[in-house]
């Protein structure tokens, strides 16, 4: 039909051509469909060159009709589409490099829709979304309580001590005598932790708040102290000089990680939801 109405205008199978563009036969072809699928013929090709038949100069009328509708109809459904600045938050330990092809698939899904990351710990995020310079956020939390709340899955945490700390691969650090090795207040897995070491009458002797993760690592090879890890990332990979303290075994480390977001998020709900999901898969 555009290819019709583009004949109708230029009166040339070449200019057609070469606005589509298309070879000239295929022109050619195209409007010899039409006049199938029709039942007759839209150019009177006794004339040179062609001219529109009497039924053609109708039916030109009405393909634009169809076209303009279709039109239309297209811009309706381009205007539904996600578009504008998403403020998205992250907690600390979510925020890691495996989030970038969950990023890339969301900017190809979705072209339109700009992300603006922001990570942190959870309350200061939390607080963030409540201000409203936050659209959506996912936290690391076994206390936050909210509208508008969705749990993703857990993050379990191994307590870690360096290889060179433990008797031929034994727990042989007491919890009750080592230090830590911990990420600053308001720190999610710190809060947690703490929380289990007064349920179990124990001190938490912290000798170093280190905020870089590599720098917390190099700390426990070292065998300054035990640290915090999430067991999805041992479970991924061996960590050189790491292992996980096994008389920690008994220790209810859990956090839920949870998605909050904005009320008033609209057309950008697709995205945060299609987010939401792959964040959940990680967590698998």
């Amino acid at each position: 039909m555009r290819t019709f109405v583009l004949f109708a205008e230029e009166g040339s199978i070449q200019r057609v051509a070469e606005r589509l563009p298309l070879t000239q036969p295929a022109v050619t072809r195209q409007i010899q469909r039409l006049e199938q699928i029709l039942g007759f013929e839209l150019l009177d090709r006794r004339l040179k060159p062609p001219a529109l038949a009497p039924l053609g100069v109708e039916a030109l009328a009405r393909c634009r009709k169809v076209l303009a509708a279709y039109d239309e109809f297209a811009q309706m459904a381009r205007q539904h589409e996600p578009e504008g600045v998403l403020r998205l938050g992250i907690a600390h330990g979510i925020a890691g490099s495996a989030l970038a092809p969950i990023i890339h698939d969301l900017r190809q899904r979705f072209p339109g829709v700009m992300l603006r990351l922001t990570t942190g710990w959870s309350q200061p995020l939390s607080e963030q979304l409540g201000r409203g310079t936050l659209d959506a956020a996912v936290l690391l939390s076994a206390e936050i309580a909210a509208e508008r709340l969705t749990i993703l899955g857990k993050e379990h945490l191994s307590i870690i001590t360096g290889t060179a700390s433990t008797d031929a691969g034994k727990g042989a650090v007491s919890i009750d005598e080592a230090g830590w090795i911990l990420s600053p207040e308001p720190c999610d897995a710190r809060k947690l932790l703490a929380l289990e070491m007064v349920r179990r009458g124990r001190a938490l002797h912290v000798v170093a708040e280190v905020q870089d993760s590599g720098l917390q690592l190099a700390l426990v090879r070292e065998g300054l102290g035990l640290s915090l890890l999430p067991r999805r990332i041992l479970e991924q990979a061996a960590i050189a000089g790491i292992a996980v303290l096994e008389e920690a075994g008994d220790f209810n480390l859990v956090l839920d990680v949870q998605m909050q977001r904005s009320p008033h998020l609209r057309r950008l709900d697709p995205v945060v939801d299609i987010f939401a999901q792959a964040i959940s898969a990680q967590l698998r």
